[in-house]
């Protein structure tokens, strides 16, 4: 919910209520109001709320939780959080719909599994990659000639 976010969101970035409250022009009481859900803020204050977060409207107002029941931050602008998958016996995961549609990802579309150690790993669309990679090739060609 949007009052958990809120608190949530105030405590990562370190501000006091009022720090907040006077970023977006409104009085301490009136944010702390969010905060326990005695009043919510007008959409206009929800984009200014999302800015100074650093994330979007549609990540303030909805809640993401754990398998486990933890409530997660929103996701920054940009970034996504498309829940937790279960790796089954054979190693295969489950791509969530909203991130398929989201990425327009279709049956047997070639994909790119990318990692960092000790952080996980990412999928990229092939074609996408190999994009990027032919565009660093370019560069590389061009910079010894």
């Amino acid at each position: 919910m949007l009052k958990d976010n809120l608190l949530m969101l105030r405590n990562i970035h370190g501000f006091s209520q009022e720090e907040i409250a006077g970023k977006i022009g409104i009085s301490r009481q009136a944010y702390a109001k969010w905060e326990n859900g005695s009043t919510v803020p007008d959409v206009e204050k929800c984009q200014h709320l999302a800015q100074v977060y650093g994330t979007t409207v549609d990540g303030l107002l909805k809640t993401e939780a754990t398998d486990d029941g933890r409530i997660l931050p929103p996701a920054p602008k940009g970034k996504n959080m498309w829940g937790s998958v279960t790796m089954n016996e054979r190693g295969q995961i489950v791509i969530p719909k909203a991130a398929r549609d989201h990425f327009k990802l279709k049956t047997g579309q070639r994909l790119i599994l990318l990692s960092e150690d000790a952080e996980g790993f990412a999928l990229v669309p092939a074609e996408i990659f190999e994009k990027k990679l032919e565009l660093i090739n370019q560069a590389f060609s061009s910079a010894g000639k």
